[in-house]
């Protein structure tokens, strides 16, 4: 029997670590800071880590349905049995709620899926927004840079990561606030 973070480790690997080699070492980078910072959201910490594996398995060609990985990666995680917590916290990760507006499914979005402000995710959106596409360590500010560099002015990514950069700051700070008042 696997752990809960095996199992999602494993899921994501098989999902990602061959179509999309790049956004696997993302996401590897990704895990390892949660697991790092694990112990600061308590007995949510079996789940941040598997969130962390999960986050981006939406953008598995196996898995894409509607083309926005948050949405299409937590409805594959309920069809493959993982819990609506874990399912929420991947739909909802890093401002996904700004993206989904963008993309007009913002009323889909959550109506499928309760939209959870904890530690547990605001250390999700820590480790992935702190983390590169190549999964080195990266301050976030750093990350939206590339983020907008990556995918140039006018994409829609772009245009949401505007909107939602105050909240996505606020998350990572609150995060950084509980690391400072609690070192390693």
């Amino acid at each position: 029997m696997f752990t809960l973070r095996e199992r999602a480790a494993r899921a994501a690997e098989e999902q990602l670590a061959a179509s999309l080699p790049r956004r696997w070492r993302h996401v590897q980078g990704v895990a390892a800071k949660a697991t790092l910072i694990r112990a600061f959201v308590g007995e949510d910490a079996e789940l941040l880590v598997a969130a962390a594996w999960l986050h981006d398995v939406g953008y598995a060609p196996d898995v894409v349905e509607t083309g926005f990985h948050s949405l299409d990666g937590a409805r594959w995680l309920l069809r493959s049995g993982f819990s609506i917590r874990l399912a929420a916290l991947v739909a909802h990760h890093s401002c996904a709620s700004y993206e989904a507006s963008e993309r007009g499914l913002g009323d889909i979005l959550s109506a499928e899926f309760p939209f959870e402000e904890s530690p547990t995710s605001d250390a999700l959106w820590f480790a992935d927004m702190t983390s590169g596409p190549d999964g080195q360590d990266l301050t976030v500010e750093e990350r939206l840079i590339e983020i907008r560099e990556r995918y140039g002015p006018e994409d829609l990514v772009t245009r949401f990561w505007l909107r939602a950069e105050a909240s996505l700051l606020a998350a990572v700070n609150r995060t950084q606030s509980r690391l400072r008042a609690h070192p390693m």
